[in-house]
């Protein structure tokens, strides 16, 4: 049996993660010559070409793509256990890619992290907060919070805890345009929305009836705590996770509504890539977040 050309393999990771010889010999520390003829070493052993080649963009190819992220996790798992091998010996080290949502992670996770690098000196967090959904295998992340009902995927998720959301609005909105007493009344109604979820707003009633509601109005945003001052500001209606309310709630410059219909539930997931294998770093910031934020 041949054996497979890890190091062909590991390379084309690289340029797949950096889409540039000269970047993927840098970060490996090797020459772009050989960073090329381990590329073209593995496409001539795989019978088919990885990269789109042009003078000014290198791009996966369409049998490339699937190949990048096996290739991913070829090189994760060899680090895991190098690092495993290690790690008797010295304590965890490294770098650890985590994404999150922009508005929980300034509020939740950087902190958290700040505590976190202070017990673990020798690991450093490459921190990147956006609302987007990101492709935690494509990118290249260790970890990523999420905010949502996850699909099915081949991920691994651990629930972390639930997000209670509100249905809020200003007293001086209510008083021009009224208070809205059921969920179906809503569609007359201006509705700040975040865009990052689609689909309609859903209602669910003690005695468990739904009700869907489709969320249009004069301002949507694919940040939660974009739309704040003009809901304080009373232009409108919003559904936010109570992170995002904060003072404004508890002060009364936002009150709830419908208080017995509850916007459907979500809730705070940790995830990582498929691999069971995780290097000690890595191990090491899922017990701290799983610890500090299950509440």
């Amino acid at each position: 049996m041949r054996l497979p050309d890890l190091e062909a393999w590991a390379i084309f990771a690289a340029v797949a993660e950096h889409r540039s010889f000269s970047g993927a010999a840098e970060a490996i520390g090797l020459s772009k010559a050989t960073v090329s003829k381990g590329v073209s070493r593995l496409e001539a052993h795989l019978g088919l070409s990885l990269f789109h080649r042009t003078s000014r963009r290198l791009a996966l190819t369409e049998a490339g793509r699937p190949l990048a992220d096996h290739a991913a996790r070829i090189v994760a798992e060899a680090q895991a256990a190098e690092e495993a091998a290690r790690q008797g010996a010295s304590a965890p080290a490294g770098r650890v890619r985590v994404a999150a949502p922009m508005s929980f992670g300034l509020q939740n996770v950087a902190p958290v992290i700040a505590d976190f690098l202070a017990e673990h000196p020798a690991i450093e967090i490459e921190l990147h907060l956006s609302d987007a959904r990101v492709d935690i295998v494509a990118e290249g992340f260790d970890v990523a919070l999420r905010i949502a009902d996850l699909p099915d995927s081949s991920l691994r998720a651990r629930r972390l805890c639930g997000i209670a959301a509100h249905l809020v609005a200003a007293p001086a909105y209510l008083s021009a345009h009224g208070t809205p007493t059921h969920p179906s009344q809503l569609g007359e109604h201006r509705l700040l929305g975040y865009t990052n979820v689609t689909g309609p707003w859903r209602f669910r009633s003690a005695d468990g009836a739904d009700v869907s509601v489709k969320a249009s109005g004069p301002l949507q945003s694919n940040n939660g705590t974009a739309l704040l001052p003009a809901l304080i500001a009373g232009l409108g209606i919003a559904r936010l996770p109570a992170f995002i309310l904060g003072d404004a709630l508890t002060s009364g410059q936002v009150v709830e509504i419908l208080p017995d219909w509850a916007p459907a539930p979500t809730a705070l997931h940790l995830l990582t890539p498929p691999s069971a294998l995780r290097p000690a770093r890595v191990e090491a910031l899922i017990a701290f977040l799983s610890a500090r934020l299950k509440d």
